[in-house]
């Protein structure tokens, strides 16, 4: 044992008995006598919680955490996630299986399923457990959004025989955000540090760094592994833009803080963080403004034209206004205030095909593409390469080409989907190959991508034909439409296809494109499909439930079926 792990060991004693296999605290007692002789005091000390309204702890969880206002649901997410003054109920071991750095999906799947598969695991979390996706992304976007569509069907109700007065719709802002921290807070126990200790692993809350090529520090604490993971994540990507970075610009790490909904929003970007946002705040009444470089959407994703077709149209519809050009500079006419009220005003100017347009706003969203967190981490100091920006280079095991007993996954990985799902999956195949020396493959995983916009944007593989075109694959297209969709037609929403790709003359499917308004649901039977060698012929063949949206997905498949039927002649 290293000498700074004893010392640990040593200052754990000074909280725990150690007379039984299961640690408690030693209670009743002002001191007692280490085993090294040292008296030391074991008086239990008092937990302090995160408490709404509490304002020297809102001005700490805003100033340090970026979660802001501190009531009573972000009170209870904090005491999930970050709990205040942390520390872990166990004394280190002396060598630890598995280490996870960072405790976003990656790092809760690995040092979870490492220590339920018997492993000695350990999780460091810096920031607030649960990653992006709990706290800044996919859980409190989905909130959100599902606020937008009760909207958009409260607005359109009068066609199914729901009269309501004019002007009976309002839209309470406050209510929404409410009702978002009130979910996240909800799902916040499965990510937070009760639930990663209760299955096994012991949690650190502080900044790990490698010191060598198989120790990691925290919190002045050297831990000694055998095999550790890289789970860092990322943050935006912050464009070069003149007056920009000195700007009160907002990104998706302090959107979901918002209590007044902001009049104007300009909105950097056209993926999906920037397109879910653009039409829900639209519908939630902000003038939203997106600013895309290229003519159409995905076109530099070499995504399905017509699918962006059917997508721009849509957020047209709910009152989105897309500018084709470039950001040329950013102004702060006034500073952001002290109240929730007091906006900021900025003047962006982009640059178009037909001179200079300037757009005022009081919300400036960069949502401009992603950059893994690899600095300070002491990679270098373990041997573990890495490219700034992209992330940690790993072999098809999801292995560090330099340092063998080094992993990485999710976001702070390069080439790799920045998504969550890809995130959990990396972490399964790190516990399998690492712990149990397996050779399960990055290459050999299907991963599907949705944009959770109305409708829904969907995707896998190869998904169209200039992406095919680039990846020099040759393929045959099929593509169902919603028009003649039955199920869409009765819900009257008919917005939509299906376009699923096969090697030319073949029916192995090497991608597709979904744009419906369950479109993530239905991407989910291609992507078994492809990863189970299902050719598309298998799909037409496979019954499907009448009346539903899925039957486009059949519908690809009976093409090919009936482009190779036998017929009677004569």
């Amino acid at each position: 044992m290293s000498k700074r792990s004893a010392r640990a060991s040593l200052l754990f004693l000074a909280r725990y008995s150690l007379g039984s296999a299961a640690l408690q605290p030693v209670v009743g007692t002002a001191s007692a006598r280490s085993t090294s002789g040292v008296c030391l005091d074991m008086t239990p000390k008092p937990k302090s919680v995160w408490t709404a309204a509490d304002e020297k702890q809102a001005k700490e969880a805003r100033s340090k955490l970026d979660v802001w206002p501190l009531d009573e649901y972000n009170a209870a997410l904090l005491n999930q996630v970050h709990p205040i003054d942390y520390e872990s109920s166990q004394p280190p071991h002396e060598i630890y299986d598995l280490i996870a750095l960072g405790a976003g999906a990656g790092g809760l799947v690995s040092s979870k399923q490492a220590a339920r598969r018997g492993a000695k695991s350990a999780m460091i979390s810096e920031y607030l457990a649960g990653g992006d996706c709990l706290n800044v992304g996919c859980v409190p976007s989905k909130a959100l959004i599902r606020a937008a569509r009760a909207i958009r069907e409260v607005r359109g109700s009068s066609e199914f025989g729901v009269v309501i007065p004019p002007g009976a719709i309002t839209v309470d802002f406050g209510a929404i955000m409410k009702r978002m921290r009130e979910k996240r807070a909800d799902i916040a126990p499965a990510d937070g540090h009760e639930g990663t200790t209760g299955a096994g692993a012991q949690v650190f809350q502080g900044r790990g760094r490698f010191t060598g090529p198989n120790t990691i520090e925290v919190n002045g604490v050297t831990l000694q592994f055998r095999k550790a993971v890289v789970a860092t994540g990322g943050r935006p990507a912050i464009p070069n833009v003149p007056g920009l970075k000195e700007a009160p610009y907002t990104t998706n790490e302090i959107l979901f803080n918002l209590e007044t909904l902001p009049p104007r929003m300009v909105i950097l970007g056209a993926g999906v963080i920037a397109l879910e946002m653009a039409q829900t705040f639209a519908t939630f009444g902000s003038d939203v403004t997106v600013i895309q470089r290229s003519e159409r959407l995905f076109q530099s994703k070499g995504g399905d034209k017509e699918a962006a077709q059917i997508l721009q149209a849509s957020l047209e519809e709910d009152g989105v206004t897309f500018v084709t050009g470039s950001t040329k500079k950013v102004t702060t006419l006034r500073p952001r205030g002290e109240g929730p009220d007091d906006f900021p005003l900025l003047k962006v100017t982009v640059s178009g095909k037909d001179g200079d347009i300037d757009l005022d706003c009081e919300c400036l969203v960069v949502a401009t593409g992603r950059v893994a967190n690899v600095e300070d981490l002491g990679l270098e100091q373990a041997g573990v390469e890495y490219e700034l920006g992209k992330g940690v280079i790993v072999n098809d095991l999801s292995q560090s080409v330099s340092n063998a007993d080094v992993y990485a996954v999710g976001d702070c990985v390069a080439g790799v989907p920045r998504l969550t799902h890809m995130s959990g999956e990396m972490a399964k195949v790190v516990v399998q190959n690492s712990l149990f020396e397996d050779d399960w493959k990055l290459s050999s995983l299907v991963v599907p991508a949705v944009m959770y916009t109305e409708p829904e944007y969907a995707t896998v593989g190869i998904f169209a034909e200039d992406a095919a075109s680039k990846a020099g694959v040759e393929v045959d297209v099929y593509s169902a439409s919603l028009e003649h969709n039955d199920r869409a037609i009765t819900d009257s929403d008919t917005r939509g296809l299906c376009k699923i790709l096969c090697k030319a003359g073949t029916d192995e499917i090497v991608g597709a494109t979904i744009v419906a308004s369950r479109a993530g649901e239905l991407i989910n039977e291609v992507t078994l499909a492809m990863k189970h060698g299902i050719g598309l012929s298998g799909i037409g063949r496979n019954i499907h439930s009448y009346p539903t949206t899925g039957e486009a997905v059949m519908g690809c498949g009976l093409q090919f079926i009936n482009s190779r039927w036998k017929r009677l002649d004569g």
